[in-house]
């Protein structure tokens, strides 16, 4: 049961009238009548299969995560004030932002170009990566929970972000979100991740450059059969985006788009480039060198000059001059050569060496020793 308007929520937030409805709560604009100042209120609705012992559970973790995503500070992920549990069910009071959705602007404006598109999706892209590192999932990104400003795109709406993931939910075969923005992976029961959140922002993107949802109003199961069967996304309008969206909405989880390369190319697109170029540096490719010999086959161009050969005409190499530079060789002392001594001076010098002490020796021989 949706509250009425006028109803005064924790005492302290008064319903004045809703700015917009989902299936899965309504967005209320309200007074903050402790701080004097106007505010959003998410009224969540949970699915009436709940038993109450988790729709319990389920308050408490939205309280928990709500309180978290409030810590998250991101100029594109809305602020978050305050989160209340108050008849049986989770409320949710963010920043009111006067500003239209972007499932408004497109049926105002009809497809949007291919730069503004990017730039939309680099913002909101960045606001999951926020929210991604805190380990909060947003489970329900579409058209209109992005709000467009003049100057940036906000993420909003993060009633689901708790709802989710657990495994009693899953055994429940409860699937939460929006029909047409809901990864693949996630109708065939498998839990929620951040590809997940990423294929939501694929068709988010997709629906604003092209005008159109992915899969038109068909039915969820028909819309999931044509996913799995492999048939190419028909774009005609996305033009540079049509790369970025093919990545991210890739069937297999594993290979799908991360949201780093995804950043990269969403502010290529947005800047005027195109999201086909190389993420990486160019290595450039290495010059072919020509087959050589090996080493053994191989001789030296000096081998065997100094030899004689027989069979072969000897090659006239030009010695080298050796020339000596200046000051070479001052500092050496040059030696004279001496003439042998003769008979008798031999025999001079040994008798003088035996029978005198070798203070008395003539100063030539005490030079010899």
């Amino acid at each position: 049961m949706r509250a009425p308007s006028g109803y005064l929520l924790a005492a302290r937030y008064r319903l004045v009238e809703p700015v917009g409805r989902g299936g899965m709560g309504t967005v209320w604009r309200a007074h903050d009548e402790l701080l004097n100042r106007e505010v959003a209120v998410k009224e969540v609705r949970l699915p009436k299969v709940l038993d109450e012992e988790l729709r319990a559970e389920l308050c408490a973790r939205t309280e928990r995560e709500g309180r978290a995503t409030a810590m998250v500070a991101h100029p594109s992920v809305i602020t978050v004030f305050d989160v209340v549990t108050e008849d049986d069910r989770p409320w949710i009071v963010m920043e009111l932002l006067r500003a239209r959705s972007l499932e408004q602007v497109i049926q105002v404006e009809g497809p949007l170009e291919p730069r503004r598109v990017a730039e939309i999706g680099r913002q909101i892209l960045g606001a999951l990566r926020a929210v991604h590192a805190k380990g909060i999932l947003h489970r329900d990104v579409k058209p209109s929970n992005v709000l467009v400003l003049e100057d940036r795109a906000v993420l909003t709406d993060f009633g689901l972000a708790a709802l989710e993931g657990d495994v009693s939910i899953t055994q429940a075969g409860i699937v939460l979100g929006s029909a047409g923005y809901i990864a693949p992976e996630r109708v065939l029961g498998a839990k929620a991740s951040p590809a997940a959140d990423l294929w939501s922002l694929g068709a988010t993107l997709y629906t604003a450059v092209e005008g159109r949802g992915l899969h038109g109003r068909r039915t969820a199961a028909a819309a999931l059969a044509a996913l799995t069967s492999g048939e190419p996304i028909p774009m005609t309008k996305a033009g540079p985006l049509a790369p970025v969206l093919d990545a991210l909405l890739r069937i297999d989880p594993h290979t799908r788009l991360d949201s780093v390369r995804a950043s990269l190319m969403l502010a290529r697109v947005a800047a005027g480039g195109s999201a086909e170029e190389p993420l990486t540096p160019r290595r450039l490719p290495r010059p072919a060198m020509a087959p050589t010999a090996p080493a053994f086959a191989r001789r030296p161009a000096h081998r065997g000059l100094h030899r004689a050969d027989m069979g072969t005409p000897a090659l006239n190499v030009p010695p080298q001059r050796q020339e000596r530079r200046s000051g070479e060789g001052v500092h050496r002392r040059r030696v004279e050569s001496r003439p042998a001594p003769l008979a008798p001076a031999r025999f001079l010098t040994t008798v003088i060496k035996l029978f005198l002490p070798r203070r008395f020796w003539p100063r030539e021989l005490r030079k010899r020793g």
